[in-house]
């Protein structure tokens, strides 16, 4: 990630461009391993999505609460439980 930032630096497109990680063991700063709410930003294989900033900002302007989305997607991983969410999971592991 910090690489791919660095190169953004360099090529002058900070601010027109802006990253975006996941990976399997990703944790919340705060969070214990096993919560949940941690595979909101989980992938399978280790990620980078490179998103255009004008289109992140039109997406949060058309939304009604962009702010609520992070704890809306914790809360249905809640509501889903351990079992589903694992074997949710399972089904995106590569073999």
């Amino acid at each position: 990630m910090q690489v791919a930032g660095e190169f953004l630096a360099e090529a002058g497109l900070e601010g027109e461009f802006q990253l975006a990680s996941f990976h399997p063991r990703y944790r919340f700063a705060g969070s214990t391993a096993g919560e949940l709410g941690n595979y909101t930003n989980r992938s399978p294989a280790p990620i980078l999505h490179l998103l255009r900033e004008d289109s992140v900002s039109r997406a949060v302007a058309a939304h009604p609460d962009p702010q609520g989305i992070p704890a809306r997607n914790i809360e249905r991983l809640n509501q889903m439980g351990r079992l589903a969410v694992h074997e949710l999971w399972q089904t995106f592991l590569l073999p």
